[in-house]
């Protein structure tokens, strides 16, 4: 893996360690003023970093995280990192866990190196079929 890919791999284990933990300074240090969060509900829901920031420190937790399948790709000055992942968020009482696919950008600036500019959390399917049907599509197979 090139030094990029494994730099914001390491970045978005990083994050994910400071929402578990409820590190909102630690997660101030890796998100871009501009951040984005979409969550995969019906309808979507967007979170700024504002929103993003204080709801983390209220009552939008991540208990439990782990990532599986990763593929980070660079591309200049930006980076896509995509992992299926078992995620356990709580709202209140309300909790949202089971497979899910995050997809974030990351940006490096000339100042503070990577931050997380986007990112999108989004439920899993979890028939196999589809994976496999898909999967039958690829030509390098």
């Amino acid at each position: 893996m090139a030094a990029t890919e494994a730099e914001i791999e390491a970045l978005a284990l990083t994050l994910m360690r400071a929402w578990v933990a409820g590190d909102a300074k630690a997660m101030k240090k890796l998100l871009a003023r501009d951040f984005m969060m979409l969550a995969g509900s019906t309808p979507p829901q967007l979170l700024d970093r504002p929103s993003f920031l204080a709801a983390m420190e209220r009552a939008f937790a991540c208990t439990r995280f782990t990532f599986r399948e990763v593929i980070v790709r660079a591309q200049g000055k930006a980076a896509w990192f995509v992992a299926g992942a078992e995620l356990e968020l709580a709202f209140g009482p309300k909790t949202w866990t089971g497979s899910f696919l995050v997809t974030d950008l990351w940006r490096k600036g000339t100042i503070g190196g990577w931050k997380l500019a986007e990112r999108s959390l989004g439920r899993l399917d979890s028939d196999d079929s589809i994976a496999g049907a898909i999967g039958k599509l690829q030509l390098w197979k």
